[in-house]
Order: C-alpha cells, then structure tokens, then sequence
C-alpha cells in the first residue's frame, strides 16, 4: 500500500539537529512534519534491564562498518534519550582547525565567538547547568581524586541533567524514565506538537525526488516496530523545504541513494567523516589502594565498587585542551559508565598473556571485576571515514531484530589520528596507574573496529565547495531548499561532548531556513522564542 500527502515542511529525524528546526518553524506558522525512523516511548516505558524488546534495544542503532562502529539514537527524541547529557561548549581552538585539508575547516562566519548566543539559547532550552562537586556519584569522585593525586586538574561538566529528579541508577543510556535528564522529549518536541507539528514513528525515509513545482517528494518505509528488518508500507510527503537530520551515519546514505532521482550531490556527502577522535579505556582498580593512596571509601568501607551508581559522565579533566598544543594532541579525558553490554564485550584485561578480549583471563577479571572505570578519550582526528554505495534500504544491512546493522562506512585512522590516541592512552595509564592504584587498557579495536558515540562532519558545512556539503547556512549545495542540520554539518572532531554544538548550530541554521522558506512561498515567521518545558512529548497515533 502507498500514500501520499503534503505539506510545507519535513524535518528527517527527531534528534537535536531535527527537533531544533521542527519546534521553530511550527511557532513560525509552517506546517511540519517529523519522520522518525525509531519508535516513540514515553517515560515510564525506558527500562533497567538489557532483554531484546526492552528500550535498550528498540532505541539504539548499532552500525558496524569497515574499521569504524557508530553508536547512536535511533527513536523520537534521537540521540538525546540515549546520550549521558554532557554539554560543554566546544574550545575556542576547535574553529581555528586545518584538519586534513590544511586549511580551516570551518566556514569564515562561524567561530566560537559568533556561535556563543546560540550556545546561550540552548543551554536556557534544556537547560543546562554546572554540576557541584557536590552532587558528583562517586566515579566522578573517584576519577578526581586520581586526577589530583597525578598532579592534573579535574572539572565538573556541564549537564542537562536535572540532579534533584536523578536517582543515580545509571540506566541513562536506556532512556531516563525519571524525566530527570533533560531529552528532547521534554522541550523543543512537546512545543512543535503543541504548535501543529506531527511526528510521525517508524517512519524510515529512503530518498529524496523532485517535484514538477520545484518542491521536493520524501519517500519512506513504514519499520516494523517488532523487527526493524522488516518494512511495510510505503509514502511519499511532498514539501518546500526538506530538513534533513537522519545523523551523521544515516544522513550521505539518504543523500547518495537520491542522486537517481534528485541529480548529482556534492562530491564531500559521505566523505570527512569524523568518528569525534573517540577511543575508550578500562580501568580496574585495586580497592585497597583506593583507599590507601586517595583515602576514599565508601560508607560500607569498600574502597569502591560503584561503577553502576551514577550517571554517565560526571568529571573531566581538560588540562589536554591547550590551544598551544600541536593539532592532534590536543584532547579531553572524561570519567563515563559505558553500559555492560559492550562494555563487557569489548574491555580488555589489562597486562594479559594471550588473547585479551576473551578467554580464561576475560574471565577471571570480570568474575572480580568489582572495582573499574572507563575512561573516554575525545581527541582530534583527520576526518578519514568515507561511505560506499548505500545499502538498498536504510542506513545499514540489518542483522538483528532490533539494533545492529552492516553498514557502508569505511574508516582507515591516518597516523595523525593514531598519535592522539597513543598520547590519550599513555595519559590515561599515567594518570591511573600512578602507586599502583588501577591497571588500564584500551577496548579492543579487533571486534568492531574504531568506535564512536558522536558521529560527525560526514556532510560538513564550510566555504569550499570541494570539501564540504553544505554552505554555511546548512544549505545542501546544488540542491536549494535542502538543508542539513545534524551532526553530520559540524566540520570535524570537537575534542569534547558534540550535543551542545550541533543543537547551537541548529539553532543558528533557522532563521536561514525560515527565508529560504519564505522565498518558496511558506507563509512562515522566525520569532525566535524558546521551548518552556511546560508540556512533555507524548506518543500519539499518527497517519501512515
């Protein structure tokens, strides 16, 4: 069965760079229309446990391609339900970058500077705020004292995270049935609903075509919501404007499968991909010394073992982000609880002799594996991912019923991007390893490759057409009324969490957005007022 419909906008993705724009345009007055390839979960349906069919898997894309994996959102709300809600503003240096194209990266109109009020905007949105040291879960505690003891600084991050509703449990990545941290679900998607937008779930788009009016026609599948192998029903929405923001994995794949029917894309969509620097390490702790050399302990006396109380990343240290540092060594270390699924897979065992991934030696360090930390490198990289041929249908080649996919990006780290992380990893063990307080080992690129939670920069905005997708308003070259404003549009590796950036780089594409719709003939305003948070996002029955 096919349908058809029309309206004025339609926003690909439910993420920050597509919630963003939606909320916007729908106070303007447009007509909106969100597609999501992910269901649409309230609150009380993000569970604690890992089983197939619980939120864990439903909401998370796992693709693994050829030498890099992307982890990422894949429900209403995108990356913002599944992320730990870290959200600093990206260092002053990170606008200067050559990158591998050795010049800058970013376009002329962006700098740190020029991007603040729209960091300002979001941070007022969510919103966030500093945490107190206060208030840091003891792995944070644990990894400052570490910090302290190595003679290195140590600060709590920015949140959007509401610590007075957190109960610690540190489910985040599922999902925060709490409303604690502060996901989309909570601002910019209620207040599109309440101003006529519709989203739509379970709608996976799978190329763009022209119309004979000079708009565009969307066409997507309906995902089964049991099997995301299995698609049913297909449509089309024609519209004005197309935003897409299907995330840095998905959206080159919407983009090259359109070329047949909407012409030629710029020669940068699916290529700069950047995996933000990321490498993970392991560290398990010795509890005696815990409390010997840094004097902590828990209320019961344990030195720790209290990985799985928290909330994701609650400290860093930055003392890496000097601007005078080379390029390539400038880099942030961030204490995070990686869920134990992966984390179990791919932690390695520190020091071993033989296989260290798997094996008597797994074994043993997970049977007394009650005291350990990872540690999450983000670092600067050369922008080296590129995609192939799209797979016939969505992003990926599914494997499994729900999360994990075979996907066409190829990633080969360059020797820049293998000295960031040599000089991260060797920081770690000295910052850990110092009196015999932890051993620590990097996970294991032998399973899935490089890996990434923050994937970017793989159709970039900047000034020269030969190396970037999109002009400095988000504008799809070649393409008028095309507009790409997720992860996908930040030039390359930000050397901390990426969230704030690109919901700010959102922010800023809109009132572009909004003339260019105007000139399409959308009766659409650009008032710039924010979301209150006084609504929360609740699923609906929506037309397929």
């Amino acid at each position: 069965m096919t349908s058809s419909a029309s309206t004025d906008v339609v926003v690909i993705g439910s993420g920050f760079g597509g919630a963003i724009p939606a909320y916007h345009l729908a106070a303007g007055g447009a007509r909106v229309v969100v597609l999501e390839r992910g269901p649409w979960l309230s609150s009380e349906e993000f569970d604690h446990d890992f089983k197939l069919g619980s939120s864990y898997t439903r909401i998370f894309d796992f693709t693994v391609g050829d030498g890099m994996s992307v982890l990422g959102g894949n429900c209403v709300g995108g990356g913002s339900v599944v992320y730990f809600a870290t959200m600093p503003r990206a260092p002053r240096f990170v606008f200067e970058r050559q990158g591998s194209i050795g010049r800058r990266m970013w376009p002329a109109a962006i700098t740190r500077d020029t991007l603040d009020p729209w960091y300002d905007r979001v941070c007022e949105s969510l919103p966030v705020t500093m945490q107190s040291w206060d208030k840091v879960p003891y792995a944070g505690g644990l990894f400052a004292a570490a910090c302290a003891h190595a003679g290195r600084t140590a600060n709590p991050v920015p949140s959007a995270v509401d610590v007075d509703r957190c109960t610690n449990c540190n489910w985040m990545m599922a999902g925060c049935r709490f409303d604690a941290k502060r996901s989309l679900l909570l601002n910019y998607l209620p207040a599109a609903l309440a101003h006529g937008a519709e989203i739509r779930p379970l709608h996976e788009v799978q190329h763009l075509s022209r119309t004979d009016d000079g708009g565009y026609r969307v066409h997507y599948r309906i995902v089964d919501a049991e099997d995301y192998r299995i698609l049913h029903d297909s449509g089309t929405i024609d519209a004005k404007i197309v935003i897409v923001a299907a995330g840095a994995g998905a959206t080159p794949v919407i983009l090259q499968r359109s070329e047949p029917t909407l012409g030629a894309m710029p020669p940068a969509v699916g290529r700069y991909f950047s995996g933000n620097g990321e490498r993970l390490n392991t560290a398990v702790f010795d509890d005696d010394r815990v409390r010997e050399v840094l004097g902590l302990s828990r209320p019961d006396g344990r030195g720790y073992a209290a990985n799985q109380i928290g909330r994701g990343p609650t400290v860093a240290t930055w003392d890496r982000l000097d601007p005078d540092l080379p390029e390539y060594e400038r880099y942030s270390l961030e204490q995070l609880f990686f869920p134990l699924g992966l984390g179990t897979i791919l932690a390695q065992v520190p020091d071993a002799i033989g296989p260290t991934w798997f094996g008597l030696a797994k074994k043993d360090m997970l049977r007394r594996w009650q005291s350990w930390l990872t540690l999450f490198t983000m670092s600067e990289d050369d922008n080296e991912g590129v995609f192939g041929p799209p797979p016939a249908t969505g992003n990926a080649d599914r494997i499994s019923q729900q999360m994990l996919g075979r996907g066409p990006l190829t990633y080969r780290p360059t020797a820049n991007t293998l000295r960031g992380w040599a000089a991260a990893d060797a920081d770690a063990r000295d910052i850990l390893e110092r009196d015999g307080l932890a051993r620590v080992m990097p996970w294991t690129n032998d399973v899935v490759g490089a890996y990434t939670v923050h994937p970017l920069a793989s159709c970039r905005i900047g000034d020269d057409p030969a190396t970037s997708a999109l002009d400095d308003r988000h504008e799809l070259r070649q393409h008028p009324g095309v507009f790409v404003t997720d992860g996908s549009a930040v030039p390359g590796a930000l050397t901390v969490n990426p969230a704030l950036t690109i919901a700010a780089l959102a922010e800023r594409a809109v009132p572009g957005i909004v003339r260019a719709a105007q000139e399409r003939g959308v009766p659409v305003s650009y008032h710039g007022t924010l979301p209150d948070g006084s609504v929360t996002a609740v699923p609906q029955v929506v037309p397929s």
